[in-house]
């Protein structure tokens, strides 16, 4: 490391020259299109630029001097012209801190620092990042004025002036980070769920070992912040906001002095925030592309939009929630946004909670434990409305299991149960067939009536129909037959008496069986057609 004392000036002279030549981290002005700023940059490459100090005020390019850099009796560090005239960049460390003995040092970590006699840090770079993320500085949310600090993309590949693109934390939630373009979210990382080193972020390198990543995420009652330390003997390794709106993780690499990009982040369209829509997430499990997939028991939107790869109007459900319905844990998922944070519960009472609230969607539990103040910490998660930029992540230790509240799923159980839809449909299809049924019998009962009238008008002469004839009261008979006297007695035989008599205007003939006779009507009825002696008219 190199220091700066109280009132010393340090030229800074061309770009290829270095300020701390015995640290793997140095400092020059940075001739970015004629707009020389001054830079700390890796001793590994001309385009390794980590940190600018006035990416917004660029010295000018006009005078045959060198720009300096001096540190103030007021502990300040003051980036000039070459005659002090015109300061371009400096620091605000207050005036209580204004010490002869104070000095600015570059750190082996890439942190320009200003340090008190008793080594107390009044000021360091680390706090000031511009594009690039390094191990062990900070991603921060400060409670008390919500504000943090962001990683700011170059304008373009020649110019660090501040570009449109920043990552950081959350502001809102503060465990979770986006990265905005402007002020729209490009991407959304998952929630902070507790983990502290990550088996996918092990890289081996050709020619050196193994690079463990320790990510860490610190919450106190004055802030809370994300960062990230790499294991002893590893590579300079850096995240870096791209001008193009990429945040990437990159290693160096000696062998072939390049800089190996491990990861990027949004990995795919389907990654962006918000690409799948409303109640839409992206299934990362699907390979070699991931793609937009609707939770269970929705539908999207537009079939014909979804199935010509638009998905940014999302899914609906296909049946409306009661406040019954149940929860459908769904492993491995990135959880959506827009959540609200319920702390110091248990799973059983963040259930309960969003249980309680028929407008709850969804929630989600974790038991943080933070890697650096060792502290154990509960959050729950629950989301009322729509589920935006949710994700799939499968086996993964920063995914969470999200639990859905589904329409038809029993409570207590956790099974489908018939639906609502069914619950409808199926009254009325019994009501219908009921009905159905009834006309059926009605109208066969009715066809049956015309029929045997019909038949009944007229036997066929040749006796081979077997239909009913008509019945006629035993007073009518015996009041045609005078009461079966023997005046009208035209016969008898083996089985009665045959009288005759008059019923309508009809002349009839009508055969009275004895009392032990057991002629029946089909007897009867053969008898008269074999022997050929009257139409039959019908039995009494």
């Amino acid at each position: 490391m190199t220091g700066l004392s109280p009132a010393s000036r340090s030229p800074l002279a061309q770009p290829s020259s270095r300020m701390a030549v015995t640290s793997p981290w140095a400092s020059s002005p940075h001739p970015a299109r004629r707009r020389p700023t001054c830079t700390l940059a890796s001793g590994t490459a001309a385009s390794s630029v980590v940190w600018v100090a006035n990416r917004g005020t660029p010295l000018t390019n006009g005078t045959s001097s060198a720009p300096t850099l001096t540190l103030t009796n007021a502990s300040n560090l003051v980036l000039s012209d070459s005659d002090g005239r015109r300061v371009v960049w400096m620091t605000n460390v207050g005036a209580a801190s204004s010490s002869s003995s104070t000095e600015a040092v570059l750190l082996n970590t890439g942190n320009l620092i200003i340090r008190s006699p008793n080594g107390t840090t009044l000021w360091q770079s680390f706090d000031h990042p511009t594009d690039t993320f390094l191990p062990g500085m900070k991603m921060q949310i400060r409670y008390r004025t919500r504000a943090g600090e962001r990683l700011v993309s170059w304008k373009d590949a020649g110019d660090p002036s501040p570009g449109g693109f920043s990552y950081g934390c959350d502001p809102a939630t503060s465990i979770q980070m986006f990265l905005w373009d402007g002020s729209r979210p490009v991407y959304r990382s998952t929630p902070w769920t507790g983990f502290r080193v990550k088996s996918e972020d092990e890289y081996l390198l050709t020619n050196t070992s193994a690079i463990i990543i320790n990510l860490a995420f610190v919450n106190n009652d004055e802030e809370s912040y994300t960062m990230f330390t790499v294991s002893d003997g590893a590579w300079h390794t850096r995240f870096v906001l791209t001008y193009s709106g990429k945040l990437q993780f990159q290693s160096w690499n000696s062998s072939s002095s390049t800089w190996v990009v491990f990861g990027q982040w949004p990995p795919h369209e389907c990654n962006r925030y918000g690409y799948c829509g409303p109640n839409g997430y992206c299934d990362e499990t699907v390979l070699p592309i991931p793609t937009c997939k609707c939770f269970d028991g929705f539908k999207p939107m537009s079939t014909e939009e979804w199935d010509n790869g638009e998905f940014w109007k999302g899914c609906q459900r296909k049946e409306a929630l009661r406040c019954s319905d149940g929860f459908m844990p769904l492993s491995g998922m990135k959880p959506p946004d827009r959540f609200v944070i319920v702390g110091n519960t248990s799973l059983r009472e963040c259930a309960a909670a969003c249980g309680r609230n028929c407008s709850c969607m969804a929630y989600a539990y974790a038991n943080l434990s933070s890697s650096i103040e060792n502290r154990d910490l509960t959050r729950c998660l629950v989301w009322v409305g729509e589920l935006v930029d949710t994700g799939r992540l499968g086996a993964s230790t920063a995914s969470d299991t999200l639990y859905l509240r589904l329409a038809g799923l029993d409570a207590a159980t956790g099974k489908r149960t018939r639906s609502n839809a069914m619950k409808v449909v199926l009254p009325v299809l019994g009501g219908a067939a009921l009905i159905l049924m009834c006309i059926s019998i009605a109208w066969l009962k009715f066809k049956g009536k015309d029929r045997n009238q019909e038949k009944h008008k007229k036997l066929p002469s040749d006796g081979s129909s077997d239909l009913d004839f008509p019945f006629i009261r035993f007073e009518e008979i015996a009041l045609a037959t005078h009461n079966f006297s023997e005046t009208c007695m035209i016969g008898h035989g083996g089985f009665g008496k045959v009288y005759k008599g008059t019923v309508g205007g009809q002349e009839i003939a009508v055969k009275r069986l004895s009392r032990d006779s057991q002629q029946g009507t089909n007897e009867f009825r053969n008898e008269m057609i074999q022997e050929n002696i009257c139409w039959i008219g019908g039995h009494g």
